[in-house]
């Protein structure tokens, strides 16, 4: 099971990255129009993002291994599909599959885990292991995208998902039985999915997400801009007033009281807004200010990956002796000044100079913050909600990892100006790494003052047979 939960993670985390750096050769071989070309990144975005509360609950109630296999089987057919594209609304579609596909197992995977590991040492040794691989994906997709395109071809970074897909289903076929993943008495679950819920949370999301990516186009402030983030709103206001008033809700409002599932979803969102973000600068920076190729960018990335693995087996060794918190803490400090490092970097630097010793830091600060997330995240959750706590925590790492990118692109795009020379766009990737340093900065402020020193938080009461239609708790 665990085989099976990690290989699929990573195989997600690389199909986040891995497509971005073949983009231009997508764009040559299919004839994407200029505007066009973005949908391939935020098409994937949008149906991931949109329906991984929906997905995380669905996993409750109709299986984790179910919908694990059905959304692996959907990710992989439709990364084979966008392999053999030949227009671009073909590669569209294959991406929006993917999304789909990926929001049904992400949750599903992490809910298998937590359904199977009680907590304790054997829990965060498995999430430990989980949260690597999801790290090293994110990072090795830089570098498998620029060898890929390279030497192989732009279809390669589609094709690249299928051994990986098949690595993932045969232990989930073979080793895993449902009753393994679903403890939870098939009587003791909703009979039904909240359909209203489920409507206006996808809504809401997917707006939210939609707003958002295209600012890179329309901009914060354009009338397009605030109509789409308004309707998402107020969708996603609607949704938590629907879920106050159904006995079997998509998301209980009361799991938010705990101290862990709040401080860990927090902390998900402004370590994914950190962490996107210094990929996509320092991916920009070798490109663009030191001239590097594609292929020498990813393999530059390599030190990134590595050390977000050791941080994490770090941060697991740490958290299994004594609390998330413990590891947390100091990971968000040392990616805070990993990234202070990078914000120095200059249009005359090199990559020993200016990428290799921030890379460390940054990195080992990342794994450290990474790993134990989840692990706090699922912390005094029942079995019968692991799904609905996975489907929060893969949806605040999405909206996190979009709105961060989004955010401090802009920010760094309003330094530039009009100018496109080395020392302009030096400085304004410098800026956006500064205000990442700051976003992990405030992560440490949240670890520090949310999360419980010991780890006896749990998520108030469980739902029972009768609720209470205010509270969406037991009466």
């Amino acid at each position: 099971m665990l085989a099976a939960a990690s290989v699929a993670q990573f195989v997600f985390a690389l199909d986040m990255s891995v497509v971005n750096v073949a983009l231009p050769a997508i764009r040559t071989a299919l004839g994407f129009a200029p505007l066009g070309l973005s949908w391939i990144v935020h098409v994937y975005a949008l149906t991931f993002g949109g329906l991984l509360l929906l997905g995380g609950r669905a996993c409750d109630l109709y299986g984790h291994r179910r919908l694990f296999l059905a959304g692996l089987t959907v990710f992989g057919l439709c990364s084979l599909a966008g392999g053999l594209a030949q227009e671009p609304w073909q590669l569209i579609a294959a991406r929006a599959g993917q999304g789909v596909g990926a929001a049904a197992a992400a949750p599903a995977a992490l809910g298998m885990l937590t359904a199977t590991f009680p907590e304790g040492p054997r829990r965060v040794r498995a999430l430990g292991v989980w949260s690597a691989a999801n790290a090293a994906g994110g990072g090795l997709g830089v570098l498998a995208g620029g060898l890929l395109t390279e030497y192989a071809g732009w279809r390669w970074v589609m094709l690249v998902n299928l051994p990986f897909v098949a690595a993932a289903l045969a232990p989930a076929l073979a080793g895993i039985p449902a009753a393994q993943t679903d403890q939870h008495d098939q009587r003791e679950r909703p009979e039904r999915l909240d359909v209203l819920g489920a409507v206006l949370a996808t809504a809401g999301v997917g707006l939210l997400v939609f707003g958002v990516v295209r600012t890179d186009v329309r901009g914060w402030g354009s009338p397009a801009t605030v109509a789409t983030l308004a309707a998402a709103a107020v969708l996603l206001a609607a949704f938590a007033v629907a879920e106050l008033r159904v006995p079997a809700p998509l998301l209980r409002l009361g799991l938010l009281r705990s101290r862990w599932v709040a401080g860990a979803n927090v902390l998900v969102f402004l370590a994914a807004a950190g962490q996107f973000a210094a990929f996509y600068f320092v991916s920009l920076y070798m490109q663009q200010v030191l001239g590097m190729g594609a292929a020498a960018t990813g393999a530059a990335f390599l030190p990134f990956p590595v050390c977000l693995v050791v941080g994490s087996v770090v941060a697991t060794r740490v958290t299994s002796a004594r609390t998330p918190r413990a590891a947390l803490v100091p990971g968000a400090l040392l990616a805070t000044a990993g990234l202070v490092w990078f914000a120095f970097i200059s249009p005359d630097g090199g990559f020993l100079t200016d990428v290799l010793g921030p890379s460390v830091v940054t990195g080992i600060g990342v794994g450290l913050v990474l790993a134990p997330i989840a692990s706090a995240a699922t912390t005094g959750v029942a079995a019968r909600e692991a799904g609905m706590a996975s489907g929060l925590f893969n949806s605040s790492r999405q909206l996190g990892g979009c709105v961060g990118l989004a955010a401090l692109a802009t920010l760094a795009a309003r330094r530039l100006g009009t100018a496109t020379g080395p020392a302009a766009l030096s400085d304004g990737y410098a800026l956006g790494l500064a205000v990442a340093a700051a976003v992990f900065a405030l992560a440490a402020v949240v670890a520090v003052v949310v999360l419980p020193r010991r780890r006896s938080g749990t998520p108030g009461p469980q739902p029972a047979a009768v609720p209470n239609r205010l509270e969406g708790t037991p009466s």
